[in-house]
């Protein structure tokens, strides 16, 4: 397996927030580049690898929390884009 340049990857990352700044990066993209960084490591001792599987499973936990909540606020956006239709009238 070829060798990861971490440093690159970070670099182009900061680079793609720094030249696309009127899109700012959402919970996603950092839960995703997270999740990649996490995904990168080797872990050499069974400690290790039991904090990287912990990682991995609260990761796994924040992605479903995440999609609740992005859920609820769509949900309450439009309620409230409804109430102020209703104002109007």
């Amino acid at each position: 397996m070829p060798k990861l340049d971490l440093d690159h990857i970070t670099r182009s990352f900061f680079n793609n927030l720094i030249e696309g700044k009127d899109h700012e990066a959402g919970i996603r993209e950092y839960v995703q580049a997270l999740g990649e960084t996490i995904n990168s490591f080797n872990p050499r001792t069974q400690m290790e690898q039991r904090r990287v599987t912990i990682a991995k499973q609260q990761l796994k936990e924040i992605r479903r929390q995440t999609r609740k909540l992005q859920e609820r606020v769509a949900i309450l956006e439009e309620q409230v884009s409804i109430l102020e239709e209703s104002k109007e009238s």
